[in-house]
Protein backbone atom coordinates (compact mmCIF):
# COMPACT_ATOMS: atom_id res chain seq x y z
CA UNK A 1 0.00 0.00 0.00
CA UNK A 2 1.08 3.25 0.85
CA UNK A 3 2.52 5.48 -1.93
CA UNK A 4 3.53 4.52 -5.30
CA UNK A 5 7.35 4.62 -5.91
CA UNK A 6 9.08 7.93 -6.27
CA UNK A 7 6.04 9.80 -4.82
CA UNK A 8 6.64 11.87 -2.25
CA UNK A 9 4.30 12.34 1.05
CA UNK A 10 3.58 15.55 1.72
CA UNK A 11 3.71 15.63 5.82
CA UNK A 12 2.41 18.92 6.33
CA UNK A 13 -0.90 17.67 3.93
CA UNK A 14 -1.44 14.75 6.30
CA UNK A 15 -1.54 16.44 9.81
CA UNK A 16 -3.59 19.05 8.28
CA UNK A 17 -6.00 16.03 7.68
CA UNK A 18 -5.50 14.22 11.01
CA UNK A 19 -5.95 17.86 12.76
CA UNK A 20 -9.29 18.24 10.36
CA UNK A 21 -10.34 15.22 11.49
CA UNK A 22 -9.87 16.21 15.37
CA UNK A 23 -12.36 19.12 15.36
CA UNK A 24 -14.95 16.75 13.71
CA UNK A 25 -13.81 14.00 16.33
CA UNK A 26 -14.62 17.13 19.14
CA UNK A 27 -17.81 17.99 18.21
CA UNK A 28 -19.01 14.46 18.72
CA UNK A 29 -19.59 13.03 15.11
CA UNK A 30 -18.77 9.28 14.50
CA UNK A 31 -15.43 7.59 13.21
CA UNK A 32 -17.60 6.63 9.68
CA UNK A 33 -19.16 10.26 9.22
CA UNK A 34 -15.18 11.46 10.19
CA UNK A 35 -14.04 9.26 7.59
CA UNK A 36 -16.64 9.70 5.05
CA UNK A 37 -15.72 14.11 5.58
CA UNK A 38 -12.08 13.54 5.30
CA UNK A 39 -11.89 10.90 2.89
CA UNK A 40 -9.98 8.12 4.63
CA UNK A 41 -10.73 5.25 5.86
CA UNK A 42 -12.83 4.51 8.91
CA UNK A 43 -9.75 2.66 10.93
CA UNK A 44 -7.13 5.69 10.19
CA UNK A 45 -10.49 7.75 12.13
CA UNK A 46 -10.36 5.18 15.04
CA UNK A 47 -6.57 4.76 15.42
CA UNK A 48 -6.28 9.07 15.24
CA UNK A 49 -8.87 9.00 17.96
CA UNK A 50 -7.51 6.58 20.47
CA UNK A 51 -4.14 8.53 19.63
CA UNK A 52 -6.03 12.02 20.60
CA UNK A 53 -7.23 10.03 23.98
CA UNK A 54 -3.40 8.48 24.69
CA UNK A 55 -1.79 12.13 24.02
CA UNK A 56 -4.39 14.86 23.23
CA UNK A 57 -4.24 16.59 19.98
CA UNK A 58 -0.33 16.77 19.88
CA UNK A 59 -0.60 13.05 19.21
CA UNK A 60 -1.64 13.91 15.47
CA UNK A 61 1.42 16.24 15.44
CA UNK A 62 3.92 14.71 12.33
CA UNK A 63 6.42 12.92 13.63
CA UNK A 64 9.12 14.62 11.44
CA UNK A 65 11.03 13.48 8.47
CA UNK A 66 10.97 10.02 7.20
CA UNK A 67 13.73 7.52 6.40
CA UNK A 68 17.51 7.85 7.62
CA UNK A 69 18.78 10.74 7.85
CA UNK A 70 21.30 11.85 5.13
CA UNK A 71 25.23 10.84 5.60
CA UNK A 72 26.37 13.82 3.63
CA UNK A 73 25.13 17.99 4.83
CA UNK A 74 24.05 20.25 1.68
CA UNK A 75 27.63 21.54 2.21
CA UNK A 76 29.79 18.40 1.77
CA UNK A 77 27.57 17.79 -1.37
CA UNK A 78 28.55 21.00 -2.77
CA UNK A 79 32.12 20.27 -1.45
CA UNK A 80 31.98 17.24 -3.32
CA UNK A 81 30.45 19.05 -6.88
CA UNK A 82 33.08 21.36 -6.73
CA UNK A 83 35.53 18.44 -7.04
CA UNK A 84 33.38 16.56 -9.48
CA UNK A 85 33.69 19.67 -11.75
CA UNK A 86 37.61 20.26 -11.16
CA UNK A 87 37.86 17.00 -12.79
CA UNK A 88 39.81 13.71 -11.99
CA UNK A 89 43.00 14.55 -12.92
CA UNK A 90 43.23 17.52 -10.57
CA UNK A 91 43.16 14.54 -7.61
CA UNK A 92 45.71 12.94 -9.87
CA UNK A 93 44.24 10.57 -11.80
CA UNK A 94 45.53 9.80 -15.20
CA UNK A 95 42.27 10.08 -17.36
CA UNK A 96 39.17 12.76 -17.81
CA UNK A 97 37.12 9.57 -16.71
CA UNK A 98 35.32 9.85 -13.40
CA UNK A 99 34.25 6.46 -12.28
CA UNK A 100 32.26 5.39 -9.46
CA UNK A 101 35.06 4.40 -7.48
CA UNK A 102 36.94 7.40 -8.24
CA UNK A 103 33.64 9.81 -6.86
CA UNK A 104 33.74 7.10 -3.88
CA UNK A 105 37.41 8.10 -3.16
CA UNK A 106 36.24 11.46 -3.60
CA UNK A 107 34.00 11.59 -1.38
CA UNK A 108 35.75 9.58 1.42
CA UNK A 109 38.82 12.04 0.61
CA UNK A 110 36.65 15.37 1.13
CA UNK A 111 33.95 14.73 3.40
CA UNK A 112 35.45 11.35 5.41
CA UNK A 113 33.05 9.33 4.26
CA UNK A 114 32.66 5.70 2.86
CA UNK A 115 30.08 4.87 0.47
CA UNK A 116 30.42 1.81 -1.59
CA UNK A 117 30.61 2.49 -4.97
CA UNK A 118 27.19 1.12 -6.02
CA UNK A 119 25.56 3.69 -4.22
CA UNK A 120 27.64 6.65 -5.53
CA UNK A 121 25.60 6.93 -8.33
CA UNK A 122 22.24 7.83 -6.07
CA UNK A 123 23.92 10.72 -5.15
CA UNK A 124 25.64 11.57 -8.44
CA UNK A 125 21.94 11.75 -9.63
CA UNK A 126 21.05 13.62 -6.68
CA UNK A 127 23.37 16.18 -7.62
CA UNK A 128 22.31 16.29 -11.25
CA UNK A 129 24.83 14.16 -12.77
CA UNK A 130 24.26 11.34 -14.83
CA UNK A 131 26.31 8.29 -16.80
CA UNK A 132 27.72 8.95 -19.86
CA UNK A 133 30.83 7.24 -21.41
CA UNK A 134 32.85 9.38 -23.77
CA UNK A 135 33.14 8.21 -27.17
CA UNK A 136 36.39 6.57 -28.51
CA UNK A 137 37.41 8.54 -31.91
CA UNK A 138 40.60 8.02 -33.69
CA UNK A 139 42.92 11.49 -33.23
CA UNK A 140 43.60 11.13 -36.47
CA UNK A 141 39.73 11.27 -37.63
CA UNK A 142 38.91 13.65 -40.63
CA UNK A 143 35.28 14.80 -40.45
CA UNK A 144 35.23 16.17 -43.55
CA UNK A 145 35.95 13.05 -45.33
CA UNK A 146 33.62 11.03 -43.60
CA UNK A 147 30.95 13.46 -44.73
CA UNK A 148 32.11 13.48 -48.40
CA UNK A 149 32.36 9.29 -48.07
CA UNK A 150 28.64 9.24 -46.57
CA UNK A 151 27.06 11.43 -49.23
CA UNK A 152 29.28 10.02 -52.30
CA UNK A 153 30.59 6.76 -51.89
CA UNK A 154 27.74 5.08 -49.52
CA UNK A 155 24.89 5.41 -51.84
CA UNK A 156 26.75 3.83 -54.75
CA UNK A 157 28.11 1.04 -52.34
CA UNK A 158 24.65 0.33 -50.39
CA UNK A 159 22.63 -2.39 -51.94
CA UNK A 160 18.79 -1.51 -53.78
CA UNK A 161 16.26 -4.05 -53.63
CA UNK A 162 15.26 -6.29 -56.94
CA UNK A 163 12.95 -7.90 -57.64
CA UNK A 164 9.26 -7.74 -55.76
CA UNK A 165 10.88 -5.86 -53.41
CA UNK A 166 11.64 -2.81 -55.09
CA UNK A 167 8.00 -2.06 -56.04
Amino acid sequence: MGNPAGVKRDFDALEERRLRAYTLIKRGLADAEVARQIGVHRQSVGRWRKQVGESGRGGLKKAGRAGRKPRLSATELRKVERGLKAGPETFGYETGLWTLERVAELIERECGVRYHRGHVWWLLRKLGWSCQRPTGRALERDEDAIGEWKKKRWPQLKKKPSGRAAR
